[in-house]
């Protein structure tokens, strides 16, 4: 165990799994897997891509609902455009987050923007799933799009660490992002020699995850590359990450509060009751949750 206030210590590394999602594009999934099914609030983590595509081979994620839970959409490359059934029509280009509170339920589509689609590029990119306690379960559904220009941007004394707060705060910097219970999201950049101590309160849950290069975690500075996962022991102390080798890496570092209720879960719906789990079913077969509408079509000419 670490020392109170000191950095904290590694429980477990974990591979991401490949695997397919949507209409079929390729992602690395640290969890769920056998290994780690969930830590409590996030629920899953799929790193899309990185994949450069050609003409017409952009895969997205049609037509599908969510109950009970937020999903965390963070772009580096390519463009998404995203529609629901409640009328919200957006896009996300490079460096931007989308921040879906899904609550009490709520039907979208994310799909590759048209240019990606016909002239072909590079998509990855993060999505994370983030519990709700079980008094937010059936918020009314609502959005947060952070552009790339408003995600706060710090940068170490050394100039050898450049973080992007999504949530939290670090370096100094505060994002702007409204969350349901604490939590804290990074992308941190670390040049070989660069090294990070985040603040974590006591009792949090933390994780990062390496998506390049590679990266030193924890007070026994494990090595991690690239498709790693790291959990760090909760408890006191910060979470350390340090740039390794000649050219360093990049990593999440996700950390957040856990809620400690239940879970109950079933695709695309966690609840805390496998009761609610059959009403969410029954809610989105029956169009209870809605329906995408239909794209306008400018009329041709006379």
């Amino acid at each position: 165990m670490q020392e109170r206030g000191g950095s904290r210590s590694v429980l477990m590394k974990v591979k991401a799994v490949e695997t397919t999602e949507g209409a079929g594009f390729h992602v690395r999934r640290p969890f769920p897997t056998r290994a780690l099914e969930q830590l409590d609030p996030f629920l899953l983590l799929d790193e899309m891509g990185p994949s450069d595509l050609g003409p017409g081979e952009a895969k997205g994620a049609p037509d599908h609902p969510h109950r009970g839970f937020e999903t965390v959409t963070y772009l580096l490359d390519g463009e998404m455009v995203h529609r629901d059934s409640r009328g919200n029509e957006g896009r996300l280009r490079p460096g931007d987050v989308q921040w879906m509170t899904a609550g009490a339920g709520i039907v979208h589509s994310e799909m590759p923007g048209e240019r990606i689609l016909a002239e072909g590029g590079r998509m990855h990119g993060f999505q994370l799933w983030v519990n709700l306690p079980r008094r937010e379960k059936r918020t009314r559904p609502r959005y947060q799009d952070l552009r790339a220009e408003a995600i706060p941007v710090a940068r170490s004394p050394d100039g050898r660490v450049t973080v992007r707060v999504i949530a939290g705060e670090a370096l100094g910097a505060a994002a702007p992002t409204r969350t349901h219970t604490p939590i804290l999201y990074l992308h941190a950049s670390l040049a070989a020699g660069g090294r990070l101590v985040q603040p974590v309160p006591e009792g949090w849950n933390v994780l990062a995850y390496v998506f390049a290069g590679s990266v030193r975690v924890g007070v026994e500075e494990r090595v991690a590359r690239a498709g790693e996962l790291v959990v760090l022991e909760r408890g006191a102390g910060s979470a350390a990450l340090a740039g390794n080798g000649e050219g360093g890496g990049e990593a999440l570092l996700l950390a957040a509060e856990p809620i400690g209720e239940p879970v109950a879960r079933y695709g695309p719906f966690v609840m805390n009751e496998e009761e609610e789990i059959r009403e969410a079913i029954a809610d989105f077969r029956s169009g209870r949750m809605g329906t995408i509408p239909s794209e306008t079509v400018a009329p041709g000419p006379a």
